[in-house]
């Protein structure tokens, strides 16, 4: 059957990249879209768009019939599922066949066999696939530690945990069977032995029902944070070919098993000494395929569609590979605050066009980050002839990006990068473990001074009565007059005036002296060595110590942003004189992000003690959740959150008297991320 009418069964970046690939094959497109997404860039790119009520997922993109009837209300004969969501669903993909349209995936029985880890290790036993034994948490001894604690229905993090200490085993297991269940409706967990140091390394796969089955290489996605993948790059370095063809065909074998069809992978952990260990198979396309697309020179998903049309893969053998691809996920996150989702207008997204420079996205400036979904805000590929090459121009395209609105990932991008062990392939999943207070540290070479002057200059030539950029309104700027150009800044009687800007976001202030002349350009007081070549108010050029440097300035409201070319800034401008009203009382818990509050600790109320680093609240907000803690041992005073409440970010959730007697204090509440 030809495929004229295509629904993706999905939202934001993926969406958008396979409607990429519709228009140039010339398929109608059509998008489902949340209440929350009603203005989103996937139902803007979109053909057709049908709206599915509400707002979080189990109400909108998890309804597999409400989007079987949105394919039928759209005249659509296929439906693609994406990643995520619904991808792996078997019952969803029977729904979609029986109401007579084509499925873009695998068959049915494939996504069955594959959807528990448990029962597709058995099948893989079979196959002779490389497995780990697996471990009876119910017999584990000391000499099985350290065990993985894994959902057998799920991925991404979710229900997974690793346990060191035989007395913990229980604990974890009721809180991974907990949070399995919350997220896939499945409870079911299971152990094995964790393996220390490994690489997690996959094989992207293609298969016909013409008995072609592709091995596509391999893909390594071992820097990962929460048991979620940040950075990948295909072919996985470092192997050796022994090990390559072991690793192909064993992801061949398994697509066979199953009789596989569609695009898939088969994940493979890696030990120190290389012996690979089967993971599981996503029976759908993963986020990372564009790395293997652009080393074998393939469109995945224009495959995905030929394969689900009936039609062959275009030759026994795939294609040969050619050269390197790096693959980075940019997130509304916070590293150096334990990964905290951000949420917020993203004011301004422009990320370097080039040569072997790929952005998938499903965010343009202007668009809003929600609470109701992952916060990936892009996916920034590069393609090189080696891996050197790919991986210096995706480090310098992250860093030349402009980037305004929340908090995001993109400095550890850039750090993780150019880090010695990534720069030696020196890679496993304990990257992040180790490495991650000195990716999140100060960075040697930033300047926030120099630019903190930049962006009071800006400010000094636009004047206090000028137009700023609209928080959150797509293609607010501001009008530049011609530039005003002077030589070296000099001592005037008028009196100096000062800034105060916070940077963003760790919170460092930084006070700025100028004056202003008659003539009235701004010039600095107090910074020897700098001279100002030219000022507009989204531009500022400055020599300093005999270098001149450029700093685009972007300003919205009290936020302002400063790029230069080799980092960026984000400041908040300060009253001169701090508003009392704006301190938080001691002990004051509040929330980290917008979220819900989906339990709370047993027993909490006003009057009860609690204890130091005492999980209290457990928060939801972007398919993750959190513990608020207590930040010392006391009592509590006062609690505003109740499970099924909405909360703001800063909103006051409780407050902890701290008892001076008790056990030291933590210096102030963590939220952490379980997922």
């Amino acid at each position: 059957m030809t495929i004229t009418t295509l629904l993706v069964a999905n939202r934001g970046e993926i969406a958008c990249r396979i409607f990429r690939t519709c228009r140039d094959l010339g398929i109608t497109t059509v998008a489902v879209y949340s209440d929350a997404d009603a203005d989103a860039l996937h139902v803007r790119e979109a053909d057709l768009a049908v709206r599915l009520p509400g707002a979080a997922p189990a109400d909108t993109y998890l309804r597999g019939d409400l989007v079987v009837a949105a394919a039928r209300a759209a005249g659509a004969d296929a439906v693609h599922p994406g990643y995520g969501f619904l991808s792996e669903n078997a019952a969803f993909a029977a729904a979609v066949q029986d109401a007579g349209l084509v499925w873009v995936g695998p068959p049915v029985k494939a996504i069955e066999l594959m959807a528990s880890k448990t029962r597709a290790k058995e099948l893989m036993a079979g196959a002779g696939v490389p497995l780990l034994a697996p471990v009876d948490p119910a017999t584990a001894s000391e000499g099985d530690l350290p065990l993985l604690l894994k959902a057998a229905a799920g991925g991404g993090g979710r229900g997974m945990r690793i346990v060191r200490e035989l007395d913990a085993l229980p604990g974890e297991l009721l809180a991974a069977a907990a949070e399995a269940a919350s997220a896939f409706g499945d409870g079911e967990v299971f152990a094995e032995p964790y393996v220390e140091r490994g690489r997690h390394v996959e094989v992207q796969v293609m298969a016909d029902a013409h008995d072609t089955v592709w091995a596509l290489g391999t893909r390594d996605c071992s820097l990962q944070r929460r048991h979620q993948k940040v950075i990948e790059e295909a072919p996985a370095p470092g192997l050796d070919e022994a090990l390559r063809t072991r690793l192909h065909e064993a992801a061949v074998a398994a697509a066979r098993a199953v009789g596989y069809r569609g695009a898939g992978t088969v994940e493979f952990l890696v030990s120190a000494e290389g012996r690979p260990y089967f993971l599981e198979m996503n029976t759908r396309l993963q986020v990372e395929h564009p790395v293997t697309e652009a080393v074998f020179g393939l469109d995945l998903v224009a495959l995905q569609l030929r394969v689900a049309e009936g039609e062959p893969l275009p030759s026994p053998e795939p294609p040969q590979p050619s050269g390197h691809a790096v693959e980075a996920r940019l997130y509304a996150e916070d590293p150096a605050r334990d990964w905290q989702p951000q949420t917020g207008a993203l004011l301004t997204l422009e990320v370097p066009e080039g040569s072997g420079l790929r952005l998938d996205t499903g965010y343009t400036g202007g668009d809003t980050i929600g609470v109701h979904y992952d916060p990936m805000i892009a996916k920034v590929i590069t393609h090189a002839p080696t891996r050197t090459e790919a991986v210096r121009l995706l480090a310098r395209a992250l860093e030349r990006a402009r980037i305004h609105g929340p908090v995001t990932n993109r400095d550890l991008l850039v750090r993780s990068l150019r880090h010695p062990d990534f720069a030696a392939a020196r890679l496993d999943t304990g990257f992040y473990d180790r490495h991650l207070a000195e990716l999140t540290a100060p960075a040697a070479g930033r300047d926030p001074a120099t630019a903190a002057l930049a962006a009071t200059l800006a400010e000094a030539v636009r004047g206090p009565d000028a137009v700023r950029g609209a928080e959150g309104g797509r293609g607010s700027a501001v009008a530049a007059p011609a530039p005003a150009r002077f030589g070296a800044w000099r001592n005037v009687p008028s009196g100096p005036q000062r800034k105060r800007y916070r940077s963003e976001p760790d919170g460092t202030e930084h006070e700025v002296a100028y004056r202003t002349p008659r003539t009235g350009v701004p010039e600095p007081h107090g910074t020897p060595g700098t001279r100002i070549l030219a000022a507009t108010p989204d531009r500022v050029t400055l020599e300093v110590g005999g270098v001149t440097r450029h700093f685009a300035v972007t300003a919205y409201a009290d936020r302002v942003h400063v790029d230069a070319t080799d980092a960026s800034y984000t400041f908040t401008a300060l009253p001169r004189f701090t508003d009392p009203a704006t301190h938080t009382a001691p002990g004051s818990l509040l929330a980290p992000m917008p979220g819900t509050v989906v339990r709370l600790a047993e027993g909490l109320a006003a009057g009860v003690a609690v204890e130091a680093g005492q999980p209290l609240i457990w928060l939801e907000a972007m398919k993750m959740e959190h513990r608020i803690l207590a930040p010392a041992s006391g009592t509590l005073t006062a609690l505003h959150a109740a499970p099924g409440h909405q909360v703001e970010v800063g909103a006051l959730l409780a407050v902890v008297q701290e008892d001076p007697a008790a056990t030291t204090p933590v210096p102030h509440p963590v939220p952490e991320e379980t997922a």
